[in-house]
């Protein structure tokens, strides 16, 4: 984590503020399913006016999450995976940090098992257990 460029962590940072939104998630969504789609077509599919679809595509555009073509007098847009594979990436990262941190805890907690039942063993004067 530590290791990662810092224009990186800020691409990440962005790419999350930009999903935090449930409009904007259920936009990327829609375009996932459609291929592209222009703001009024999205538009129809939720509870917002088109002006606010364009403004939501607007940070998607900004967090790289979309892109916008134009195409005559309509702009269509399309989702952008790379934006999303790196923040993928990056949580996969944090989550096998986190896998070997606790790996350490448990290998730690099993040694001090190990080690008291050994004391009690020796204290008692009998056998481990096979």
């Amino acid at each position: 984590m530590s290791d990662e460029p810092r224009g990186s962590v800020e691409a990440v940072d962005t790419v999350l503020a930009a999903l935090a939104d449930p409009t904007r998630r259920r936009l990327l969504e829609l375009l996932a399913a459609q291929g592209e789609a222009s703001a009024t077509t999205l538009a129809e599919h939720l509870p917002v006016s088109r002006q606010a679809v364009v403004k939501h595509l607007a940070v998607l555009d900004a967090a790289g999450l979309v892109s916008g073509g134009r195409i005559g007098r309509e702009v269509r847009y399309t989702v952008r995976p790379a934006a999303l594979d790196a923040t993928a990436r990056w949580m996969a990262s944090l989550a096998a940090d986190w896998d070997r941190r606790l790996a350490r805890i448990k290998h730690i907690a099993e040694a001090a098992q190990r080690d008291a039942q050994a004391d009690r063993t020796s204290r008692n004067g009998s056998r481990p257990p096979a």
